[in-house]
């Protein structure tokens, strides 16, 4: 399987991997032949990529973090949950919230103790219609495989793993045309979106089942070592850890995810921007850690080498994310293999990726975003 870029894709291709709605169910399964109607509906959902099926790649894995039953779970239980705090209103108290999510949260580490070798993939290919709840997944996820990295025992994943879910369950608190603007926002518009911290915070702090650390996350994802995030305008060590580590998770997914504000990122160009902000907006230390387990060039993404021979990623090191093995489908002048050969980069220090495909060429922004 290859990963190509919506404009790319032609009637006839096949898709390689499944197409998820809001909800976590699938939309369009594997094997589906694209027609022109189907390519332009994929277009409007905001989907700004899909692996197909090609004949030199069909033995390249793409292993998912999350069971086909927890990622419907979860994304149908934070569906139904912000769903009845939407609209501006707040709820009255019940102690729902934290006996629905831990439950969820179970399955979510479950599944992820369950991979030796987890590292930070790429999202499934999922629509823009409710983007905040596959946000909250997302950033619960790269927030684990962090977390597990830096060496948190159970009980601290529960815990930061809750807070990510329900990070920006603020935002069922502010009006939908604001956080779906198709442009910037206003400077007053802003403000507003920036309550959503201090909403989450209220929403979670006395929530039976939700331990207080956890509702912090919602209260200083957007905190900066600098002082200049918010809502608090905090700074360095008067940022707890689990705020730190969230600003990373939540700012990366929001890069390498379509919005109606921003197109997407491929992982290295996220992490380059993650880096330009190293010890104003980002702790070192921790983001050291995230670089080294992001799949920073993703499996069936076609690069470019050295050697002016294309490639498609086979697999990547855990070790050095930075060198994986490609597989050469095309030669120095373009023409294509008619047997293609693996070079693990690993090994072939003399070669390195010096770009992505044409397929590939997404917009890029020295900015971090209004906001995720």
């Amino acid at each position: 399987m290859r990963l190509v870029s919506i404009t790319m894709l032609e009637p006839g291709m096949k898709l390689g991997k499944r197409i998820y709605n809001e909800e976590g169910i699938v939309l369009l399964g594997e094997q589906i032949e694209l027609t022109s109607h189907l390519i332009k509906r994929l277009s409007q959902l905001g989907i700004s990529y899909v692996y197909i099926h090609d004949p030199g790649t069909e033995d390249i894995e793409f292993p998912e973090l999350l069971r086909e039953e927890t990622r419907i779970r979860a994304l149908k239980e934070i569906k139904k949950q912000f769903s009845i705090l939407s609209g501006g209103k707040m709820k009255n108290q019940y102690p729902y919230l934290g006996k629905v999510f831990t439950d969820v949260m179970e399955m979510i580490l479950e599944d992820i103790s369950s991979h030796s070798d987890v590292m930070i993939m790429m999202s499934g290919m999922h629509t823009m219609d409710h983007a905040l709840y596959d946000h909250s997944l997302n950033v619960c996820i790269y927030s684990l495989i962090l977390a597990k990295a830096l060496g948190y025992e159970q009980s601290k994943l529960m815990e930061l793993g809750l807070g990510a879910l329900l990070h920006d369950i603020g935002k069922t608190q502010i009006p939908s045309h604001i956080l779906q603007k198709p442009g910037k926002l206003s400077q007053e518009e802003y403000e507003i979106v920036k309550n959503h911290t201090l909403y989450g915070f209220r929403l979670l702090k006395d929530e039976p089942g939700i331990p207080l650390l956890s509702a912090h996350c919602a209260l200083q994802h957007h905190e900066r070592l600098d002082g200049q995030g918010y809502p608090q305008g905090l700074r360095g060590h008067e940022i707890h850890e689990y705020g730190k580590l969230l600003a990373l998770t939540d700012s990366y997914d929001a890069m390498t995810t379509n919005r109606v504000y921003q197109n997407a990122l491929l992982p290295h160009q996220a992490v380059e921007m993650l880096f330009a902000g190293t010890g104003t907006l980002y702790d070192q230390r921790i983001l050291e850690v995230f670089r080294d387990y992001v799949a920073i060039y993703p499996v069936g993404l076609t690069v470019q080498l050295t050697t002016g021979d294309t490639a498609v990623v086979v697999r990547i090191h855990r070790e050095a994310p930075h060198r994986p093995v490609v597989r050469i489908i095309k030669d120095q002048e373009g023409r294509k293999l008619d047997a293609p050969y693996d070079l693990d980069l690993l090994h072939q220090l003399s070669v390195m990726i010096t770009g992505v495909g044409e397929e590939m060429a997404l917009s890029f922004t020295s900015e971090e975003p209004q906001f995720t």
